[in-house]
């Protein structure tokens, strides 16, 4: 007999396999059998997933030392998971992005998003910022950067770092396993700005496109006026703001290297003499401004609730940013509130936000609500994707 071409793991006994047959991409290890056999199997292995019944439903990429012990690749279970499978998959996501944007500067891969669990890929041009969180990538980097290098981007940073990754029971480094990094920081046109973005230094993988869309929208609003960006790290919404005509942007977060790249951003656009920093712990800059003093305030702060277990003390701090920030702006003025919070839904983080608006005595109207870019798409079945949301109020 043939033996098979994967090793195998298991549902456990009457646990209902519909949830990963009707798509959803993960399987937790309080599902799976764990006995010493799997657990043997390599961190990354990839492995046919079957029901308690021996049915087959997936391949997936197995790590036993993750509470996500099996994250889907194919339900094709013929299928082989190769750099050729990969190259599909990279083709896919690069033909979406070709069509969305006029320039080489985009998220290329979101996940689960795209198909390639556990991976983010941003593009600079001829740079790709790899981040492999889950072990089955891990393990194909070396296939990871070919694929990528014979699509136009033949320098590829390993970002290894962050909570992801650690939950994986991965290294943290930050290396090029491709070509060079670069020598210096990259600009990064978006909305009529200049961003840049420090790839081997910064955070996460040097700059966030998420808010692309969202930033555009605030433009509408921006001539003329003055801007309070609080938690900006290189520039965010308020370089777009001084694209888009702004008197002055206060720029406000706890980083000084991130501060230092908004005001050379500011620079290259000729308008640094609209454009001031502030290194500040964002609260307490909150509570030193005059109040009625902008037009337009904007927070857009890290992840409050990064887990389900820190979702009442994260959904708090944003109804104390939302109440610190009301009444630092204008009658007729808007207020931008954001989150990157996957554990706080649409639903609690704009209660928390309206809550900290009417305690400080406001009112106003909710113009738009926001989410990540088309680079960022979602998947049906994982909320985790669609993290991103954005009020913007126009304030009484």
């Amino acid at each position: 007999m043939t033996p098979p071409p994967f090793s195998v793991v298991r549902l456990k006994p009457k646990m209902d396999p519909r949830r990963i047959r009707f798509g959803h991409p993960w399987v937790f290890a309080n599902e799976l059998v764990l006995d010493r056999r799997t657990k043997a199997l390599e961190p990354g292995t990839i492995a046919l997933l079957e029901g308690s019944d021996r049915e087959p439903l997936a391949l997936v990429g197995f790590n036993s030392a993750s509470k996500i012990v099996g994250r889907v690749l194919s339900r094709d279970t013929d299928m082989v998971i190769d750099e050729a499978w990969l190259g599909a998959k990279i083709d896919a996501a690069l033909a979406l992005r070709e069509r969305l944007y006029d320039a080489p500067y985009y998220r290329l891969v979101h996940a689960e998003g795209d198909g390639l669990p556990g991976v983010v890929i941003d593009r600079f041009g001829d740079t790709a910022v790899f981040q492999a969180n889950a072990a089955w990538a891990d393990r194909m980097k070396d296939s990871f950067a070919r694929v990528l290098a014979a699509r136009g981007m033949p320098n590829v940073i390993l970002n290894g770092t962050g909570r992801a990754r650690g939950l994986e029971g991965l290294p943290e480094l930050r290396v090029a396993i491709a070509g060079e990094a670069p020598a210096g920081v990259i600009p990064v046109p978006m909305n009529g700005a200049t961003y840049m973005a420090d790839l081997m230094g910064g955070q996460k993988t040097g700059i966030f496109f998420d808010q692309r869309p969202n930033h555009a929208f605030l433009q509408g609003f921006a001539k003329d006026a003055r801007v309070l960006d609080v938690f900006s790290h290189v520039g965010g919404f308020g370089l777009a703001a001084l694209a888009a005509g702004a008197a002055h942007v206060t720029a406000v977060d706890g980083s000084e290297p991130a501060l230092n790249l908004a005001a050379e951003g500011a620079e290259r656009m000729g308008a640094s003499d609209r454009f001031e920093t502030l290194q500040s712990d964002a609260f307490a800059a909150l509570e030193a401004q005059e109040p009625e003093s902008f037009e337009i305030v904007i927070c857009d702060p890290p992840a409050f609730a990064p887990s389900k277990n820190a979702l009442d003390a994260g959904l708090r701090a944003y109804e104390r940013i939302a109440k610190l920030a009301a009444p630092l702006v204008k009658p007729g003025g808007i207020l931008v509130l954001c989150s990157c919070s996957h554990a706080a839904d649409l639903t609690k983080f704009r209660t928390s936000s309206l809550r900290g608006v009417g305690r400080a005595g406001r009112a106003g109207q909710i113009l738009h609500t926001g989410y990540a870019g088309p680079d960022h798409p979602q998947h049906p079945s994982l909320a985790e994707t669609g993290y991103l949301k954005s009020l913007l109020l126009r304030l009484a």
